[in-house]
């Protein structure tokens, strides 16, 4: 394993930027909050990495501390991947770097890739304030759920339906209204009073955000 490169800096940021500042590695924290995953699938979800790359920064990430790997048990037996308390810690990192390029995000490029999971953490902030509860959401690109004050360690959004019955469900009306909602330009509780947002379900985070 390839030495670690250093700024050499007597700085807490340039610390920082000495374990996560490589290209990728804050997005593989952004895929590792979903919980355990195989390599396969972080390959699938992060377009344009290349094998060796990603190899190499889950190599690094390990020997920092941020993530461990583990192999399934039978019939599984796959290794997964998936973060430490301290990788977990980069969450409000990843939160405020997405506010803040918010700015900067502006119309979807035709060489943008997009999965539906990618709007989980802006979708968060969007649900700071409300109760805790599991979310279904409904995209053109797809469906994934969210836990909405999930428990410390625990994931925060997976793709697909929500396992078990959500405490809302919310369908948006399309990439428009979605793409508002990560830019900054639109808030959940104006795009839910605006008709853009249908909220389906009878659990009290459903309830609350019908009521905004």
């Amino acid at each position: 394993m390839s030495p670690r490169r250093s700024y050499d800096q007597y700085c807490s940021a340039a610390r920082a930027l000495d374990l996560v500042g490589d290209r990728w590695t804050l997005l593989i924290v952004r895929e590792l909050l979903a919980g355990p995953r195989r390599y396969t699938d972080l390959h699938a979800d992060l377009p344009g990495v290349s094998t060796d790359v990603l190899a190499s920064r889950l190599r690094d990430m390990e020997r920092d501390g941020l993530s461990t790997r583990r192999r399934l048990p039978p019939p599984g037996a796959a290794y997964v991947y998936e973060l430490t308390a301290r990788g977990r810690e980069l969450l409000p990192v990843l939160q405020a770097l997405g506010a803040w390029g918010e700015g900067v995000l502006g119309e979807r490029r035709p060489t943008d890739a997009v999965r539906a999971h990618w709007f989980a953490l802006p979708l968060l902030r969007g649900l700071e304030g409300f109760g805790a509860g599991l979310v279904e959401v409904r995209l053109e690109e797809g469906e994934f759920h969210v836990w909405v004050g999930a428990e410390e360690g625990a994931a925060l959004y997976g793709d697909g339906p929500a396992p078990g019955e959500p405490d809302a469900r919310l369908s948006f009306d399309g990439a428009d209204t979605w793409g508002a909602l990560g830019r900054g330009e639109l808030s959940l509780a104006e795009a839910v009073r605006a008709g853009r947002v249908e909220v389906v379900g009878e659990g009290g985070l459903a309830k609350e955000l019908r009521e905004v």
